[in-house]
């Protein structure tokens, strides 16, 4: 029975060395720390703040120093969610965003405040609040870079106490009543029905000149025909009067040369007896109107009516 106890004993002596050994190699293990790259591990000792880690390997003293806390240095995205704002014209829109942060300073960041993502979406719904109460709500759609403007400039300044830097904020929707919805919709789409009569208009107005200067071109081009046509009968009917005035030049000159010859004026005086007993022919129509000299029987009385009479 005693040595059954001591057995005992000494199982539970070993047990509790077993755990002390153990319970000292996890701690020596802790000791050794190794930080990833974009990376800062905060080491107090004791309680107190004793030095910032940055990345690679580290050795820390076993019960005394610990890593109290742990930031990322790089860039992240805060999502801020919608709320309710009023803009100066009293109309309720619902606002959200987007932050883009960055620790640069690990030891404010710890111990400057509690929680600098939560603080930074609170600052974020104030600032907005703030900026689209002072603009109206057709501002608040035109102008969202002042919006993001101000309050990556208001961020920024209470950053430098938190040992963040915030580096934009983005406005993600902004979203009016469903009154308010509509009415713009009506109004956009009276504005698109204007510029459409506006386009149509201006396309009938160009489409009349268009039609008018061609018509005007073709009234143009046909006064210039007509024009030159005019011109070219003008100068064929003068070259023919010229013709015909030279041919009966030609033909009055010879007739007077064949006068002046020997038995000349007997022969003409016996063509024109002859033509003018050929148009005696046509009296027989009823459409012809005669009218006849007093003395029927004279023939040569009637020569010599018409001119023409034998001199010899």
């Amino acid at each position: 029975m005693i040595a059954l106890d001591a057995n005992t004993v000494e199982l539970a002596v070993l047990a509790v060395w077993a755990f002390i050994f153990l319970f000292l190699a996890v701690k020596f293990f802790q000791a050794i720390c190794l930080v990833p790259t974009k990376s800062a591990y905060v080491v107090e000792r004791l309680g107190k703040y004793r030095c910032t880690l940055d990345a690679g390997f580290h050795l820390l003293l076993p019960f005394i120093d610990r890593v109290a806390f742990i930031q990322d240095l790089k860039e992240e995205t805060i999502e801020v969610p919608p709320q309710e704002c009023f803009s100066k014209d009293e109309v309720n829109v619902e606002v959200d965003g987007v932050i883009y942060i960055q620790v640069i300073d690990a030891v404010k960041a710890s111990y400057g405040i509690t929680d600098y993502r939560f603080a930074a979406m609170q600052l974020a719904q104030t600032t907005t609040r703030s900026v689209i109460g002072t603009l109206e709500l057709d501002r608040t759609f035109e102008e969202r870079d002042i919006i993001s403007a101000k309050v990556v400039e208001v961020l920024d300044k209470a950053g430098e106490s938190w040992g963040i830097r915030v580096h934009r904020y983005e406005i993600k929707n902004i979203t009016p009543p469903i009154t308010v919805r509509n009415a713009m919709e009506m109004q956009v789409n009276a504005e698109r029905e204007r510029r459409a009569i506006l386009a149509k208009s201006l396309g009938d107005k160009a489409s009349r000149i268009n039609r008018s200067e061609g018509h005007m071109t073709e009234l143009i081009n046909l006064s210039e025909g007509e024009k030159q046509r005019r011109i070219n009968s003008a100068q064929g009917k003068a070259a023919e009067i010229l013709a015909i005035a030279e041919a009966t030049s030609d033909s009055i000159r010879k007739l007077a040369q064949a006068i002046e010859q020997p038995g000349g004026q007997q022969a003409l005086d016996m063509q024109l007896s002859e033509q003018y007993l050929q148009q005696m022919k046509g009296l027989a129509q009823d459409s012809t109107k005669v009218i006849l000299p007093a003395n029927l029987l004279d023939f040569k009385q009637w020569l010599a009516t018409a001119g023409i009479h034998n001199k010899s």
